[in-house]
């Protein structure tokens, strides 16, 4: 059993992780992930917090069926891509979706790539950057940066500031050419409203919000916002009275979005 000491932002990797873990057992899954299973088995860890948080664990197998299903489309569309999967914590989405084809670049902070590296050996076309974001030198351990790129950023915007995501943004721009981000979203209302007992535990805070990713184009106007993807879409094939209280505008800008930008060429 491997024993995990991390807090903050980084822990909430595990939380997440339990929510996938825990939904793939289930009879009636609506996602599958064998390889979180697994490293939940290998964990010594409370999971208490995280095993009675109905709301987190919730919204992240909704977040995991509709990116699940963004990247796919995008894949097929561009089987030979470059993913960036910023702040990817024990994300194994790689494992879900890969073609054969694709070059995955896995990147979070060193403490956390340590943890990752405990439990998967990423040394081919799925590799790992073990850097902070606002780290302008990851850029540079990505190859090819000429070519086609799509970068994941899930689960990380709301714990940053403005500045930090402006930040982000910009390396990306300084860096490579053509590029589509995937990037979730919170309102702003939720940041400051919304209480998950298994964030609050593992201390780490929610800190900003956007109402579109139309705001991303004030931070970084070399980015055209594509569109809003809600959460609702993946809370419809859990809970089948999303696909009526969906339709409330409330409630579909309350959720979380995943918004789609990409570099003006």
């Amino acid at each position: 059993m491997e024993k995990i000491n991390i807090q903050g932002v980084p822990e909430t990797m595990i939380q997440t992780l339990y929510a996938r873990a825990k939904e793939s057992q289930k009879p009636n899954h609506k996602i599958y992930d064998g390889k979180a299973i697994e490293i939940v088995s290998r964990l010594d860890y409370d999971f208490s917090h995280a095993d009675k948080d109905l709301a987190m664990s919730g919204g992240v197998i909704a977040r995991t069926i509709l990116l699940d299903q963004m990247v796919k489309e995008y894949v097929q569309a561009h089987p030979n891509t470059t993913v960036i999967n910023i702040a990817c914590g024990l994300d194994m989405r790689f494992y879900r979706i890969d073609n054969g084809k694709l070059r995955w670049y896995n990147l979070d902070l060193p403490e956390t790539i340590d943890v990752r590296k405990k439990f998967l050996d990423e040394n081919g076309r799925a590799s790992t950057i073990a850097k902070s974001a606002m780290d302008e030198s990851w850029a540079k351990d990505v190859e090819n940066p000429k070519a086609d790129k799509l970068v994941i950023i899930e689960g990380l915007t709301m714990y940053l500031t403005e500045q930090d995501v402006k930040k982000i943004l910009s390396i990306i721009l300084n860096n490579f050419s053509d590029v589509t981000v995937f990037a979730e979203i919170m309102s702003p209302f939720m940041v400051k409203h919304i209480k998950e007992k298994s964030i609050e535990a593992s201390k780490a805070k929610f800190t900003w919000g956007a109402r579109s990713g139309a705001e991303f184009e004030r931070l970084a106007p070399a980015f055209r916002y594509v569109n809003d993807r809600s959460l609702v879409e993946g809370m419809e094939k859990i809970y089948p009275i999303y696909k009526i209280i969906g339709k409330i505008p409330f409630v579909r800008n309350m959720s979380n979005k995943i918004s789609v930008l990409k570099m003006r060429q």
